[in-house]
């Protein structure tokens, strides 16, 4: 039996099952990121506490020593009592979610020479039909596109060759940067399940600019084979292609969807939110709008045709992809409800479209934003700004705006922004060194938004970091390649990692979706070094989204300080947090079971990522909390 109740359900927890399951990455499938379970509330929520801890062995495996983007950044799955997970070399476990016991275990690496660790956010479930039992479905780090037997963890070896698909066969073997297992062609997000389809996009290289397509594909559920493709980048002849000027949509890497897709399984559309296009800081060889790179693109999960699509960022020159799963939810216009899609995104700002059309609820405004300075780049010169919500990310400073917190700071600082060009979002990096806010981690990235659908809230975090650096001229075919004094993804920061403007450095924020009106924001999180030295509530940066629950509890980690923290949904108090081994840079998530009638709530506690280096601790737990009986 499998139970999920949906936005605006009242449950009755006495005639309630005392089973609800978190069924997909978000939550549900339309990624709300919401549980209606409301046995923890800010009343008790003082007394939560472990209930169980399991250890997935990925240190054992080598994780310490791999490559700093490996995190352990799943969000777990719990069916019928059964907790399904992947870990950073894309192990599958699944565990008996009352107990932490295990009860099978898949590893595609098994008599591999050389085991590989990245980010790799979890599975999706299919519940099976007449034809199938229930399957776990993933993809790996190189690329496999995978189907489990739910109930053994047995390959499905009627599912493409013996139990998976390889998805760099005929799309990567000409391209050998692509074909490597830490940083080439490899799935990065669980797939979208709709009916008997499976619907997945993968992550790519963002360097060079020609390279593997970013083509969202999909693939029959009981035989892997392939049913549609949606041509990120438009071929020759198809709609959009005369937005990549000079055929510069030829071997054009990029705008792949690399994060989780939202399914409306009532309307049968699939929402596709897709990245940059390669190579992301130079567009000089690609002059255009670049569709539907940066674009919330809608399409019937049927047959992958196109219903809709929005571009929020015309050809991105900032790595400013589409980083978060789009949440599906309902919001009051005029006093009737209205299906609509949220996307947030990493300049910060939050974008609401009705879900049927992509008519953009609140007002959206082209802005003139700055040019390029580096020769033959050609920065579009208008950006789409929606009125509602405000930005809720940091979009720019003044030299007034330096962080004064310790005079060591403010000098080091004071030099770095005497030293560089700071402007509005939107501004292209220069010949000299440039300050771009919001940074490619800043602004909401990947753990994205979750909805109350009682309370109209939608609660995300965000960074207020910026990038730092200078366009660079090398040989070769991209002319210009972004670097400086600290590397190619360098940080306006001092050697510490503390963000060189004025705190908060991370926030919480409520955003009422009725109204686009922002309703609270807290920072989120503190800095160690600046706490011992008696300076709060700075916020830090973080990694990985909240969840609410029906019992008005929004539980998030991300953070670098490594606390996993509960705040009151309606009102943003800070209610509960506890120190963890390592960052939980994931989205936590909550469940019953049919054993008993506790609400749990977990979160791997895994560090690592991005953040490796502002936060060290490795971990590869999974921690999981209750009530005491």
């Amino acid at each position: 039996m499998l139970l999920f109740f949906g936005a605006g359900c009242n449950v009755d927890r006495a005639a309630a099952p005392t089973m609800i399951d978190w069924v997909s990455y978000g939550g549900d499938p339309g990624g709300m990121g919401y549980s209606p379970l409301d046995q923890i509330t800010p009343e008790n929520i003082s007394d939560l506490e472990v209930a169980w801890t399991y250890s997935t062995g990925e240190l054992d495996l080598g994780l310490a020593e791999a490559d700093f983007r490996a995190s352990f950044s799943a969000t777990p799955l719990v069916i019928d009592g059964v907790m399904y997970f992947t870990t950073p070399s894309t192990r599958v476990i699944a565990l008996n979610a009352e107990t932490g016991e295990k009860i099978w275990e898949y590893d595609p690496w098994e008599g591999a020479k050389e085991r590989k660790f990245n980010s790799n956010r979890g599975v999706a479930y299919f519940p099976g039909s007449e034809e199938r039992s229930s399957r776990i479905l993933f993809g790996t780090i190189d690329a496999r596109l995978y189907s489990l037997d739910a109930e053994t963890g047995n390959p499905d070896s009627d599912f493409g060759d013996n139990g998976y698909v390889d998805l760099r066969k005929g799309d990567v073997e000409d391209y050998d940067f692509a074909t490597g297992t830490d940083w080439g062609a490899r799935v990065s997000s669980p797939p979208a399940v709709y009916e008997n389809i499976v619907i997945t996009g993968w992550g790519l290289p963002e360097y060079p600019s020609e390279g593997p397509s970013g083509d969202v594909r999909a693939f029959d559920i009981y035989t892997g084979e392939e049913l549609w493709r949606f041509h990120t980048i438009p071929r020759e002849g198809e709609y959009g292609n005369d937005t990549w000027e000079n055929d510069s949509w030829k071997n054009r890497m990029g705008a792949n969807v690399w994060t989780a897709m939202s399914v409306d399984n009532e309307r049968g559309l699939v929402f596709l939110p897709t990245g940059a296009a390669a190579y992301d800081f130079y567009g000089g060889d690609r002059p255009g709008e670049n569709l539907f790179a940066n674009s919330l693109v809608a399409v019937d999960a049927l047959t992958g045709e196109m219903v809709w699509y929005q571009q929020l960022v015309k050809h991105d020159l900032w790595d400013y992809d589409l980083p978060s799963q789009p949440n599906l939810i309902e919001v009051e216009v005029k006093g009737e409800k209205v299906p609509a899609v949220a996307q947030t995104t990493k300049m910060g700002f939050v974008f609401l479209f009705h879900r049927e059309t992509g008519d953009p609820i609140f007002p959206i405004e082209y802005r003139d934003v700055p040019e390029s300075e580096v020769p033959g780049e050609q920065a579009w010169p208008k950006q789409p700004f929606p009125v509602k919500p405000e930005p809720l990310a940091r979009t720019t400073m003044t030299e007034n705006e330096i962080n004064k917190l310790t005079p060591e700071i403010y000098e080091f600082c004071r030099n770095l922004f005497d030293n560089a060009t700071v402007g509005p979002v939107f501004t292209p990096v220069g010949l000299e060194n440039t300050i771009t806010f919001p940074g490619y981690h800043g602004g909401s990235n990947w753990g994205g938004g979750a909805f109350d659908p009682d309370l109209g809230l939608l609660i995300t975090s965000t960074n207020n970091d910026a990038g730092y650096g200078r366009m660079i001229p090398q040989e070769g075919s991209v002319p210009y390649r972004r670097g400086g004094d600290f590397g190619e993804y360098g940080w306006f920061r001092t050697p510490d990692g503390i963000p060189c403007q004025e705190p908060p450095f991370g926030e919480l924020h409520a955003v009422d979706m009725s109204t686009g009106e922002v309703k609270w924001q807290v920072p989120l999180g503190f800095n160690r070094e600046l706490q011992e030295m008696g300076i709060e509530d700075t916020g830090v940066q973080s990694l990985g989204g909240a969840i609410v629950t029906g019992g008005g509890v929004t539980f998030i980690g991300a953070t670098i300080d490594r606390y996993f923290r509960a705040f009151e949904t309606e009102t943003g108090e800070l209610l509960w947090e506890f120190e963890l081994q390592a960052g939980a840079h994931v989205t936590p998530m909550t469940y019953s079971t049919p054993l008993s009638d506790k609400q749990f709530v977990a979160v791997p506690d895994g560090g690592g990522g991005y953040l490796r280096s502002l936060s060290p601790k490795i971990s590869d737990e999974i921690v999981v909390f209750s009530l005491p009986d």
